[in-house]
C-alpha cells in the first residue's frame, strides 16, 4: 500500500505541531479547489479515489493511489456546489448546488449532464435503495423545503416529498433516510415507503442542525449542531430511551478577559459540528468542526477514542474511504462567521490521514 509510504507536502497550510506525530504523515493536496470546499466523497469501489465539491462551481475527482495526488477529472455547475456523492457501483458522481441543479457525471465516458432541478439551492444529496425492490435512487434535498428522488434515466422526479423547512443535511444507510431542516426539524423516512415521512421530531439539541449521519446498521443517527454538541439518536423509541444521549464537543476553553472577584475565569468558545461520518466497518464515528479539529468517538461505550489538535482552520467536511483505512478532511472556510470571516489567505487544502485500529476501533470493556 504505497499510500502509507508517501511523503507529505506541507506548503500553504498551518504548520502541524512537530510534537503531534499522529498527523505528521498525512498526505496534503494543496489548492484542491479555487474556493471553499463543501464536501468530500470517496468512491465506494476504490480506496484512493474521491470527489471534492466547492464554492468555485466545480466538482473535481482526485486520485491519490501511489501517494501522488492527481486531479483526474472535473465538471461544472452554474453556481457554488454544495454537495457530492458517488453511486453505489462507483460509475456515477452526483452533485447539487446553488444553481438549483442536480448533476451526474459518468466516470467512464467523462460526460456530465443535469438530471434534475429544484426551485432553490440543492444543499444535500445521497444515493439510497428505495422500495421493496431496493431500486437505487438519487435523493436531493433543497432549500425549497422538499426532497426529490431521481431515476437518472428520466428527466422528471420519481417522487417529491415536502419537508417541514429548508433542508440543511441528509444521510441514508440501509432502509433509513434522515433529513435535518431549518428550525431543528428531523424527518425520518423508511425507504421501504420512500414517498412518506415515517416520523418528524424536533432535534434534542437547542440550536440549528448542521450535520447528520446514519449508523451503518440503519437503526439510528447522529446529529451535530452549531453549538458544539452531538446527539446520539435511535429510531425505536424504547431503544432511544435506553441508549440515546448527547455530548459536548468542538469547544475551546480559554481564559476570560477580566476576572471575577480577583480570580481568573475561563470561557468556552463554541464551534459548529460541521460533519459527522461513521466508520464503514467498525461503526465508530468521526466529528469535524469549526475549531479546526477532528475526533474519533465510540457511541456504544460513550467515550472519545482519539482527539486531534486544532489545525487552526475550520474543517467543513470529512469522509472515510470504503474500508475506513483513509480519513479525508478539508481545511477550508466553513462560513460559520459569515462573509466577514473569509480571508484571502484562508487555507484551502485536503488532507488524507491513514487511520489505525488504535484510533478508530471500539475498545472492549475490561
Amino acid at each position: 500500500m504505497s499510500f502509507y509510504r508517501s511523503t507529505p507536502s506541507s506548503g500553504g497550510l498551518p504548520a502541524v505541531n512537530a510534537a503531534d506525530k499522529d498527523l505528521a504523515n498525512d498526505i496534503v493536496i494543496n489548492n484542491p479547489a479555487e474556493d471553499s470546499i463543501s464536501e468530500i466523497a470517496f468512491s465506494p469501489q476504490q480506496d484512493f479515489l474521491f470527489s471534492v465539491s466547492s464554492w468555485d462551481s466545480k466538482v473535481r475527482v482526485w486520485d491519490v493511489n501511489g501517494g501522488m495526488p492527481q486531479c483526474r477529472a472535473e465538471f461544472q455547475h452554474q453556481g457554488p456546489v454544495l454537495a457530492t456523492k458517488w453511486s453505489m457501483d462507483g460509475t456515477k458522481i452526483a452533485s447539487g448546488g446553488c444553481d438549483n441543479a442536480v448533476m451526474a457525471y459518468d466516470v467512464a465516458s467523462g460526460a456530465a449532464q443535469q438530471v434534475g432541478a429544484h426551485d432553490s439551492a440543492v444543499k444535500s444529496i445521497c444515493f439510497a435503495q428505495c422500495g421493496p425492490s431496493n431500486t437505487e435512487c438519487l435523493v436531493s434535498g433543497s432549500w425549497d423545503k422538499t426532497i426529490r428522488y431521481w431515476d437518472m434515466r428520466q428527466p422528471q422526479a420519481v417522487s417529491t416529498v415536502a419537508m417541514p423547512d429548508r433542508v440543511y443535511c441528509m444521510d441514508s444507510k440501509q432502509k433509513l433516510l434522515v433529513v435535518g431542516t431549518a428550525e431543528r426539524h428531523i424527518s425520518v423516512i423508511d425507504l421501504t415507503n420512500p414517498s412518506a415521512i415515517f416520523k418528524t421530531t424536533m432535534s434534542p439539541l437547542k440550536w440549528q442542525t448542521r450535520s447528520v449521519s446514519c449508523y451503518i446498521e440503519g437503526n439510528g443517527f447522529a446529529i451535530g449542531s452549531i453549538e458544539g454538541r452531538c446527539a446520539i439518536q435511535y429510531v425505536d423509541e424504547q431503544e432511544q430511551r435506553k441508549s440515546g444521549f448527547s455530548f459536548k464537543c468542538h469547544r475551546v476553553q480559554q481564559q476570560a478577559t477580566g476576572s471575577a472577584g480577583g480570580r481568573a475565569s475561563s470561557e468556552s468558545l463554541v464551534y459548529p459540528v460541521n460533519c459527522i461520518q461513521f466508520h464503514p466497518l467498525y461503526g465508530t464515528f468521526a466529528t469535524a468542526g469549526g475549531d479546526g479539529s477532528f475526533h474519533f468517538w465510540d457511541k456504544n461505550q460513550r467515550h472519545r477514542l482519539k482527539g486531534f489538535p486544532s489545525l487552526k482552520a475550520s474543517i467543513p467536511t470529512c469522509s472515510f474511504n470504503r474500508n475506513g483505512t483513509v480519513f479525508a478532511y478539508a481545511l477550508s472556510y466553513d462560513w460559520h462567521e459569515g462573509h466577514m470571516g473569509n480571508r484571502p489567505d484562508y487555507p484551502n487544502v485536503v488532507r488524507l490521514h491513514a487511520t489505525t485500529d488504535e484510533e478508530v476501533k471500539e475498545k472492549k470493556k475490561r
